[in-house]
């Protein structure tokens, strides 16, 4: 039996290309002169946007690193409970500051008693307070300080928020933001892979009805969203993700990894192909709408750049190509979460970007720039130890 490494280099690199263009698409947003293909595409537009890609690769990526992470806590020795209230926690972490952010959108300066900026740079911090990776070396008094500190201003913040709705003047989940919807795909698929103890027959099936439950409420043969995993489109990505993984561990540990090519290459033209069939069937190509064609496309585009990743990374040992973005996915929530406070200090004091460098070319450059600065400050704080963990 061929040795199968604890986790693959190729997910890590794989997340923090993501992250990174992440970051950039975000700081594009509202950008004047830029190619259209470059952000979202508009609700009722039938196409992709490069922008539109990001987030669902993102999905895939949870369910690719997803069994690696619950094998390695089984072979550490920990206990079915133990896992359990590990995912429950990381899920409820997740649902958590989606809550939040997603708040941010209808927050209102003139009936709360502090300005946006500060409600956002204030919740960001509490984040940090709570889930911080603390050092070994530092007192488990002070540790529980800090922690106990950022829950009780979490607390405060929410009790202070005003919307500006006002018929519902309170925080609400709504759609539970990008973490939040993050956060719920991550238990559903995560509880499912472990009480099944990632039989793949069994998340081949699931991968199925939740894909089938995506497109049959997109083409209206089903009505009424689902509790928790709404059109299913989140944990049909999510469980793509787990299904490649596991797919992979199958022919590494037979000795097939001579299929690994055609296999991955096969499944992620079937899965675009697939896609661009249901299109005039399902809604389109649509990010905002989570059609199946956008599902579909997205996932088999993961997968085709997943596999040149191992072919890259985990073959030909080429990661140091790509060591200079390793933060972004080694602390991916820290890479999150700093351009909050990289936007809201600029709202907080009033500060735009000149014409000159928020336009074209000129301002493409600057949000590439932006983005790689943040990863840069991210690996920077990854060796002071301050990353968020979860």
């Amino acid at each position: 039996m061929q040795p199968l490494p604890k986790r693959l280099l190729s997910i890590d690199v794989l997340r923090a290309i993501t992250m990174l263009l992440m970051i950039f698409v975000n700081d594009t947003d509202g950008m004047s002169n830029i190619p259209e293909w470059i952000g979202h595409a508009e609700k009722n537009a039938d196409r992709l946007g490069f922008a539109d890609t990001i987030f669902p690769a993102f999905l895939f990526i949870v369910g690719l690193s997803l069994p690696f992470a619950i094998k390695n806590r089984i072979k550490n020795g920990k206990s079915f409970f133990n896992i359990l209230v590990y995912i429950l926690t990381r899920s409820a972490a997740l649902l958590i500051m989606g809550v939040f952010h997603v708040n941010l959108d209808e927050y209102s300066n003139k009936l709360s008693i502090i300005s946006k900026p500060v409600w956002a740079i204030l919740s960001t911090t509490a984040f940090f307070m709570i889930w911080l990776d603390y050092p070994a070396t530092l007192s488990r008094v002070k540790k529980y300080i800090l922690m106990g500190s950022g829950i009780v201003m979490l607390i405060a913040l929410a009790l202070i928020y005003r919307s500006k709705d006002p018929d519902n003047p309170y925080m609400d989940p709504s759609w539970w933001g990008i973490l939040g919807i993050i956060g719920w795909s991550y238990l559903v698929c995560a509880l499912i892979y472990l009480f099944t103890k990632g039989r793949l027959w069994i998340l081949t099936t699931v991968f199925v009805v939740f894909l089938s439950l995506n497109i049959c409420l997109h083409a209206h043969i089903l009505h009424g969203w689902l509790w928790i995993i709404g059109d299913a489109s989140a944990v049909t990505l999510t469980m793509g993700g787990i299904l490649i993984s596991e797919l992979y561990v199958w022919l590494v540990e037979n000795g097939k990894t001579q299929w690994l090519w055609a296999t991955f290459a096969t499944s992620g033209v079937v899965a675009i192909i697939l896609g661009f069939i249901l299109r005039h069937h399902t809604g389109g190509i649509s990010k905002i709408k989570s059609t199946p064609a956008w599902v579909l496309i997205c996932s088999g585009i993961t997968i085709l750049v997943f596999e040149l990743l191992i072919y890259l990374i985990d073959i030909k040992g080429k990661k140091d190509w790509f060591k200079w973005i390793t933060p972004a996915g080694t602390s991916t929530l820290t890479c999150y979460l700093i351009p909050y406070y990289q936007y809201f200090i600029l709202k907080l004091f009033h500060v735009e970007y000149p014409d000159a460098i928020n336009d074209g070319i000129v301002g493409l450059l600057r949000s590439a720039a932006t983005a790689l600065i943040i990863v840069l400050l991210v690996g920077l704080m990854e060796k002071k130890h301050l990353r968020l963990k979860i």
